[in-house]
């Protein structure tokens, strides 16, 4: 029988304790692992959407609010700026590209952004099928969006005001989708994509007077504007002038994003130091476990060293033992151990085949050994076993105590198993 099967046979006798541990083990490492995870996914999540963006222009308000409506589309935009300023803005020198984001309705909780092909470009979204939108009340759905409501190319569907479930529905302004973009692992997964003008169509209405409409058209708005930088000059100059020559707020996206990993960041540390802790306690008991576990088998190991058995042999089983748990961990072996456990009894001094006479209790002890009973129980209990001492009998040995670890015990030379000046109980 070799060492990891004995390592393993004493942990089946054990399976309560052996549960235990693998399932602390388990929580330690799946708690740290967990954390690990989702911070990365989430820098990664961020780091997407926000490529390729150097600033967020909308209303006064929050910078940090603003790019999480802006980018993201995880809160409430601050408001809406004239469409003269965004227009205005787009012939500066030091701004390459401009996409201007309108922002209202929602359907089935997925936004409803009004915007150009170039917001599509952007994160380099390419079509599944159908094609890009080409007039008003069309609509590009995102990959996400698709597959949770089911519409394809030709789909019709009907927006509801504002950017929660349960408003109030545009029933008279129906959208027709006209394409579904692949997958993108970005925030363009979960969007549906319309031009500008389906979003003043729907809140304007069809206005025939020529003047009224002419006022509506002077007073139309959007939410959001993603610029391109033209020259690393913008960088030092754009927000700050932005911020206070004009009635719009601008907001520098690395920088809203490192405050953001900030607040993040503490919540994290308190997890990753939680997860740290029970993987800690997690060790501890094992390692408690395996030195209770040694004592409780000292006699077990007696008669191992007595057939035999290195002490370096001993040592690299108790290891594979820890091995052992830690592979179950890995594995993820959340249904305990199932197999039948061995009879494995606590030892007494009588033990089958060796009879211990005590000298003094727990220091020197002589040994009578009869080495066919223990190899039969040994073949019951964790299968065959050859080990020399079974075939040398006779010869004369000196053994050291095991438990008291103290000096050579003299043994009977005419019931001795070992043979004399065997490397297998040198000191």
């Amino acid at each position: 029988m070799s060492l990891l099967q004995l390592a393993w046979s004493y942990l089946r006798a054990r399976p309560l304790g052996t549960l235990l541990n693998v399932l602390l083990l388990a929580l330690g490492v799946g708690t740290i692992g967990f954390v690990l995870i989702v911070d990365g996914q989430i820098g990664e999540s961020l780091n997407r959407d926000a490529k390729g963006i150097d600033l967020v222009v909308g209303a006064k308000g929050s910078a940090m609010q603003l790019m999480l409506a802006g980018i993201f589309h995880l809160d409430v935009p601050t408001g809406n700026i004239p469409l003269k300023s965004a227009q205005e803005l787009e012939t500066n020198p030091l701004i390459k590209r401009v996409i201007p984001l309108s922002i209202a309705d929602s359907f089935r909780g997925f936004w409803i952004i009004g915007t150009n092909p170039d917001y599509i470009d952007l994160y380099h979204g390419s079509l599944a099928a159908g094609k890009a939108w080409n007039g008003r009340m069309q609509a590009v759905l995102g990959a996400t969006v698709a597959a949770r409501t089911g519409l394809g190319v030709g789909a019709r569907f009907a927006g509801s005001h504002g950017l929660a479930e349960g408003g109030p529905v545009h029933g008279d302004s129906v959208y027709t989708v006209t394409g579904v973009l692949e997958p993108t692992g970005t925030v363009l997964d979960l969007l549906d994509l319309v031009n500008t003008e389906s979003i003043w169509f729907v809140h304007e209405g069809n206005i025939d007077d020529p003047e009224e409409k002419k006022v509506v058209e002077d007073e139309r708005q959007v939410t959001v504007l993603l610029v391109q930088y033209a020259t690393p000059l913008a960088a030092v100059s754009l927000l700050r002038k932005i911020n206070a020559e004009t009635n719009m707020q601008a907001a520098s996206p690395a920088y809203e994003a490192a405050r953001l990993f900030r607040m993040i960041g503490v919540g994290a540390d308190v997890i990753r130091a939680f997860g740290g802790v029970v993987l800690a306690t997690a060790a501890l008991s094992l390692f408690i476990a395996l030195y209770h576990a040694l004592n409780e088998r000292a006699y077990d190991i007696a008669v191992l060293r007595t057939l035999g058995a290195r002490p370096a042999s001993i040592a690299v089983m108790l290891l594979l033992e820890a091995l052992i748990l830690a592979v179950r961990v890995i594995l993820n072996l959340q249904n305990g151990v199932h197999e039948r456990p061995v009879q494995h009894r606590r030892r007494e001094p009588e033990v089958v085949g060796v009879r211990w006479r005590f000298d003094r209790p727990f220091r020197r002890r002589q040994i009578e050994v009869d080495p066919q009973p223990i190899k039969v129980k040994l073949d019951e209990a964790i299968g065959p076993v050859d080990l020399p001492a079974f075939h040398q009998p006779g010869a004369a040995a000196t053994l050291f105590d095991p438990l008291a670890n103290q000096r050579p015990v003299d043994v009977d030379q005419s019931h001795t198993i070992v043979p004399s000046g065997s490397s297998a109980l040198a000191t």
